[in-house]
């Protein structure tokens, strides 16, 4: 029997631990790798070196929407699990001021996760382990009822700040630092009851709080030369190690059950209350799990075709691999994330700007790696949306993006989940998003 086993990640666009998507302008046109415009103090520190001359502010406000469900099937039972991941509106808060070559900038944001999710029937590594621990006990399944519900929260909210030097003409670099908060809680509970001779059978109840700082350097580069832009960004790993707070974390049996057992088979009873310490041994109080954001490149290349239509080429690659998770879940993925992004945006008039982006993410996922309450899918994105000036120093963004998902089926084990059968893990995702612009 297991509890959680890592975190519950959230419904915005990036890596399995890291978010890319904080202005609008992302929203509207995905790759955002080339730009020179306020929202590179995050995508581009560097293109700030050929951005507004003075100080510039944006406000951006994201209200992310994501289903992610559970289908079990094991000898042609199916259930459906169904769990909403939701985030109230996100902000995000962009700052840069130039002057001749150099400028400095700074962005604040969730830059990990970002939301809520809430299984209300719980999760099959509860449900169907729980069950099966009660029918090697000869207890029917249609003798009791299981009360279950599982949720979850995390955010890692990060502080950036940036400085940009233009060393040439066509070249620019700059360097960057990023503190980052990490805020999470696993709330839970699996009741086993109303069984007519025994009453309750068995409580599993979770309620763990935990909190981090990790610390993130930053390096760019830019080069800019007519209507070509090469632009270069690498984040390092950041280390995430967080303590529990542990509020409550109750596993036992039934006292009428334990008494059957005991009167029974008495030696039994240590070896299920071990087994089931074992299992919650991760949540104990003041235990540390890990929760790194991966070191990240991102290359891109933009080119301006007219004075009206710009285009951007972007990979990212995140290096999950080599950034500690839970349980070092990190060594089950078969690479670390591919992102491909392209996006495209054009000025139809002095007024309005319209521009459209897609993304390809790719997980390098295997069955070890995937959780019940925390699982991923490699999935296509779709972005777009328009930029209007409401003056000459106010401009007015507003995007879309939804997710296309692949789903993933498992295979489970007795031997990894404590169960068998397959699983089919899907996600459904949409995002839209209102932001403006200042220059002074």
């Amino acid at each position: 029997m297991a509890f959680i086993a890592t975190t519950f990640t959230a419904s915005l666009a990036g890596g399995l631990m890291t978010n890319t998507n904080y202005h609008i302008a992302f929203d509207r046109m995905m790759a955002r790798g080339a730009s020179f415009d306020i929202d590179a103090a995050y995508s581009n520190p560097a293109g700030l070196a050929w951005g507004y001359e003075g100080f510039q502010l944006s406000i951006n406000f994201q209200k992310p929407w994501q289903l992610r469900n559970i289908e079990h099937n094991n000898n042609g039972s199916c259930r459906l699990y169904e769990g909403v991941a939701s985030a109230p509106i996100v902000p995000a808060l962009f700052a840069s001021y130039k002057k001749d070559r150099f400028a400095a900038s700074a962005m604040i944001g969730i830059v990990g996760s970002g939301g809520f999710v809430k299984y209300d029937d719980g999760v099959p590594m509860f449900n169907v382990v729980l069950g099966g621990m009660l029918g090697q006990m000869d207890i029917a399944t249609n003798t009791y009822q299981i009360n279950s519900e599982m949720k979850g929260k995390q955010y890692i909210y990060g502080g950036q700040l940036n400085f940009t030097y233009k060393i040439l003409d066509c070249l620019s670099a700059a360097v960057g630092f990023r503190a980052n908060y990490y805020d999470g809680y696993y709330r839970g509970h699996v009741i086993a009851e109303k069984h007519p001779m025994l009453g309750t059978l068995a409580t599993l109840q979770l309620d763990v709080d935990q909190r981090g700082w990790g610390y993130t350097p930053i390096v760019s580069a830019n080069f800019h030369k007519g209507p070509l832009t090469l632009a270069a960004r690498y984040e390092f790993r950041t280390k995430i190690n967080v303590p529990n707070k542990t509020n409550e974390l109750k596993k036992e049996l039934g006292p009428q059950l334990a008494a059957v057992i005991a009167a029974s088979n008495p030696t039994i009873l240590p070896v299920i209350q071990n087994a089931l310490d074992q299992k919650t041994a991760a949540y104990e109080n003041d235990v540390k799990t890990r929760y790194d954001m991966p070191a990240l490149l991102s290359v891109a290349v933009g080119y301006e075709f007219e004075k009206n239509i710009r285009a951007t080429l972007e990979y990212h690659f995140f290096d999950d691999k080599n950034a500690k998770m839970a349980n070092d879940r990190q060594k089950h993925l078969t690479h670390g994330t591919h992102e491909f992004l392209a996006g495209i945006e054009g000025d139809i008039n002095d007024r309005w700007t319209l521009s459209c982006g897609v993304q390809r993410t790719d997980y390098g996922l295997s069955d070890d790696y995937q959780q019940n309450t925390s699982f991923a899918c490699d999935s296509y994105s779709i972005g777009l949306g328009a930029a209007v000036k409401l003056t000459e120093k106010i401009r007015l963004n507003a995007g879309y993006f939804c997710s296309i998902y692949d789903d993933y089926n498992k295979q489970c084990l007795s031997t990894r989940e404590g169960y068998t059968g397959t699983e089919t893990y899907s996600r459904t995702n949409h995002v839209i998003g209102l932001g403006v612009d200042f220059k002074f």
